[in-house]
């Protein structure tokens, strides 16, 4: 059996021919890198092999794409939780000023029932004291003045009822929007820990 040497010019040249393909790969991942950040697209192993047109293993093997790679995802990650984050500030912005709202509508229901309820004693304590010296009409006209408040003075409770319930669903939103919170911020968190 007869192993004759290699010369040394056709190593050289396979050398250098695998070093540009390896650059021509990197290359392609760079590109498809920086296309699935304009496209805000997850970075992940398989979608940069697929649009690179490498294998999974080059990216695995290759120091250099692995760490482009890792980057990529990892900013995505970021990208992504400062969204989620941004999200979430809205929504909790908006039950909150929700609530705020049906704090405040309750409060004047409270002080409109209070008002009405003042007004009916009044008038209820004139009729008592004046029932024997008033005419049959001014007793029909107080008489429906009070019917009229007594409906007012329903309609301000069931409004009431249903204020109050808004105000306790936009409390309880707003406490599971407080848990979404903190829930995101331990998982925004984590990857920094685990650095």
């Amino acid at each position: 059996m007869n192993t004759a040497p290699v010369p040394e010019p056709r190593t050289a040249v396979a050398l250098a021919a695998r070093r540009r393909k390896t650059d021509a790969a990197l290359e392609r991942v760079h590109q498809a890198i920086a296309r699935l950040r304009r496209e805000k697209a997850q970075a992940s192993i398989a979608a940069v092999a697929r649009r690179a047109d490498v294998s999974r293993t080059f990216l695995y093997d290759n120091a250099e794409a692995r760490a482009a790679v890792a980057a990529a995802m990892t900013e995505a990650s970021e990208r992504r939780s400062r969204t989620l984050a941004e999200q979430d500030d809205e929504r909790e912005a908006t039950w909150r000023e929700r609530a705020l709202n049906a704090e405040e509508a309750l409060k004047a229901a409270h002080s409109e029932i209070l008002a009405q309820r003042t007004r009916i004693g009044e008038l209820l304590g004139q009729i008592r004291d004046l029932e024997a010296e008033w005419t049959e009409g001014a007793i029909q006209r107080i008489t429906t003045e009070n019917t009229t408040l007594k409906q007012r003075v329903r309609q301000l409770t069931t409004d009431n009822r249903t204020l109050d319930e808004r105000l306790k669903a936009a409390r309880s939103n707003l406490r599971f929007q407080d848990r979404r919170v903190a829930d995101l911020e331990a998982r925004i968190a984590e990857p920094a820990l685990k650095s």
